[in-house]
């Protein structure tokens, strides 16, 4: 259901189901589509389960003369007061995860925890920056596509590979775009003050960032969540749906108690 922000602009966003809220937000090859194999499985755990569509993916606006990454946690806060929703996890896939932090610290009231999936959320940290960029520079020594999903997985699973990029084309955003998205990010502080919690879902086979720079994250944030999941790649939702949603269901209710 498209509804217009304070600026008249279009936000896309769908709930499925009924109960505590888990809202899932795409990173950048993605949007409220790509989340086909998680919608029902996360609604029959008992969770209203909501999509939606940052400006420039999906549905959304995509108005560039003035486009700005820093704008999606803005958007994400939109969705939350216009369907609103209370109580709610955010779980951030990669950018989106950044997004769904800045959204969270905007909202609070709104937000019981956020999980941030296969990234920081651009916490800003003189330990952790270095280990991001390190990580992001051996990642940037292989093919966009082998960061994202496993080698075995794009030669046995060919017509999901296919799909998994077709997703992209419904998206004017790049990458050049989102640049700035991780910017000016929380400190340790900010989030150690905060009433949600912080949970970190990271991938043991994850290309883009390592599981031993997200546990640094994880030891420094105090309250914080940790999950490890074995065999996992960056883009664990797409290739691995069953290990990513029994996690998300895991975190969530740890993020309740």
């Amino acid at each position: 259901m498209p509804f217009a922000d304070a600026e008249g602009r279009s936000i896309y966003y769908e709930i499925h189901g009924e109960g505590s809220p888990i809202v899932l937000v795409h990173g950048s090859g993605g949007n409220h589509a790509a989340w086909w194999q998680q919608v029902p499985v996360l609604r029959e755990a008992g969770h209203a389960v909501v999509t939606l569509d940052l400006h420039g993916f999906g549905k959304s606006s995509s108005d560039f003369e003035e486009f700005d990454a820093q704008r999606f946690p803005i958007d994400i806060a939109a969705v939350l007061q216009a369907a609103d929703l209370r109580d709610a996890v955010l779980v951030g896939q990669s950018i989106g995860a950044a997004a769904s932090l800045k959204a969270a610290l905007r909202v609070p009231e709104r937000v019981r925890g956020v999980i941030l999936g296969h990234s920081l959320g651009g916490i800003d940290h003189p330990e952790l920056t270095p280990r991001v960029k390190a990580d992001r520079a051996e990642a940037e020594k292989i093919p966009v596509l082998d960061r994202l999903l496993t080698k075995a997985f794009q030669t046995g699973n060919a017509p999901m590979t296919f799909l998994f990029r077709q997703m992209g084309t419904f998206n004017r955003a790049t990458q050049q775009d989102l640049r700035n998205l991780a910017t000016d990010g929380p400190t340790i502080e900010t989030l150690a003050a905060q009433s949600f919690r912080v949970a970190f879902l990271a991938g043991e086979l994850d290309a883009v960032i390592s599981v031993a720079t997200i546990s640094a994250a994880h030891e420094l944030l105090p309250a914080s969540l940790l999950e490890v999941v074995p065999g996992a790649p960056h883009s664990m939702y797409w290739e691995r749906p069953d290990l990513f949603n029994t996690a998300v269901i895991k975190l969530a209710a740890e993020l309740a108690a």
